[in-house]
């Protein structure tokens, strides 16, 4: 008689109920069969399963991308299970090669430690904390001595480590690989060996390394090797690349209520039931319902992402401030008036010549733009308006006074006090 069938009716519709939950929106599971059975293992026993993400320490600010994982993370917790939180504050310092053309700049210990120290109020946003066990991988990692490393050298072949896309992408271009970089994949799979993990989460890109967790189990004698959910990468705004803060295409779990309800407003339809299935806690009936509504145009496409903006400020700033939100956005997008509320920033009369100043140091000097090469083109692309007049000329010379608007693109405004 299988596993399965020494279940009591109640216990197979736990099982499958859990199934459902934790397979939806993943784009691998391995292998798939082992999840069923430590769900029934957990199920009988009532033993919860230890779930295990690792956090790289070197990138602390967390966006919506970032959030596919973790929303996953809180559908194992709200089932009962456990959730292992790694900080890799040793792995940290030599950097995931994952994806990368080169080795990358290893971190000292106070940069890892200063960044780590930011993650437990972000990821409390979407995780319950308390319910959440936090790891520094140095605890185990910095106890071995070099025999030890040598044995868990031992396991793994350089033909192996070369299976990797992008090692076998730099070996092919002559291009260095260092010998600590095989390491990573190493010591991110000796965590699970040391925690014993059951199943570990990540992106689609940290397959390798997730899967070198299982096989170090196994090499270990650990039974029953941890599961790989595997889940997809999140599209940024402009709906091709991944959402990268370096590509600006990222919608920060920190940022404003405005400024994150008008970035989701600009992502592509087509994306808008991804977002929701992966990045939201709405369940499987409410976002079929959308799918169908969608697809028989009952419901129209900018309607619901206006719900998904709403409900994104809504998971993050509240339902209040959601509500304030909309009604922002409807009056300064679609009816193309001024906020009532405009963030006030002091001007220095010192930095006027003859009480003029050049409009892109202008943008600069308020913070509405980052460098002048980006207010450059900010002005020569029509997104830049003083007292809402569209000004396209970079040499243009402002007199600016009291209570002056400037504005650039559809989310930033500033009224400038003079001091």
């Amino acid at each position: 008689m299988s596993s399965w069938e020494k279940l009591t009716e109640e216990q197979q519709h736990q099982v499958e109920h859990q199934l459902q939950i934790l397979k939806r929106g993943a784009a691998d599971i391995v292998p798939e069969e082992a999840l069923k059975l430590k769900i029934i293992k957990s199920v009988v026993t009532g033993k919860p399963l230890k779930v295990k993400l690792g956090l790289d320490p070197s990138a602390p600010d967390i966006h919506i991308g970032h959030t596919v994982v973790l929303q996953k993370l809180r559908q194992f917790q709200d089932l009962g299970h456990e959730v292992q939180l790694i900080i890799g504050d040793f792995t940290g310092r030599i950097g995931d090669p994952t994806g990368k053309s080169e080795t990358r700049k290893q971190l000292s210990e106070e940069d890892v430690k200063r960044n780590a120290q930011t993650y437990q109020t972000q990821l409390s946003k979407v995780l319950d904390i308390t319910k959440t066990t936090f790891y520094y991988n140095s605890s185990w990692l910095g106890e071995l001595k070099f025999d030890d490393v040598l044995r868990l050298a031992g396991k793994m072949t350089v033909a192996r480590m070369l299976e990797r896309d992008d090692f076998a992408k730099r070996y092919a271009a002559n291009q260095a690989i260092h010998v600590h970089e095989f390491f990573y994949p190493l010591m991110q799979g000796y965590d699970s060996v040391s925690l014993e993990s059951d199943i570990e989460l990540g992106g689609t890109d940290q397959t390798f390394n997730i899967l070198m967790g299982r096989t170090l189990q196994g090499a270990y004698e650990i039974k029953e090797g941890q599961v790989a959910i595997l889940m997809p990468l999140l599209e940024g705004l402009d709906g091709a690349q991944k959402m990268s803060k370096s590509l600006r295409n990222y919608i920060g779990i920190n940022e404003s209520p405005n400024e994150m309800f008008g970035k989701t407003m600009s992502i592509p339809d087509t994306l808008t039931l991804k977002y929701f299935e992966l990045t939201t806690v709405l369940s499987f009936e409410q976002i079929e319902e959308m799918r169908q509504g969608l697809a028989a145009c009952t419901i129209h496409p900018r309607d619901a992402k206006l719900n998904l903006a709403k409900t994104y400020v809504a998971m993050y700033h509240g339902e209040q401030v959601a509500e304030e939100a909309v009604q922002h956005f409807l009056t300064v997008f679609q009816k193309g008036a001024l906020p009532e509320e405009i963030e006030e920033v002091s001007l220095s009369r010192n930095d006027l010549d003859a009480e003029r100043i050049g409009l892109i140091k202008l943008l600069v000097q308020l913070g509405l733009q980052a460098s002048n090469g980006e207010a450059r083109r900010s002005i020569e692309q029509g997104a830049v308006r003083f007292n809402e007049v569209k000004i396209t000329d970079i040499t243009v010379q402002i007199t600016p006074q009291d209570g002056d608007i400037l504005q650039v693109g559809k989310r930033k405004f500033v009224k400038i006090k003079l001091t």
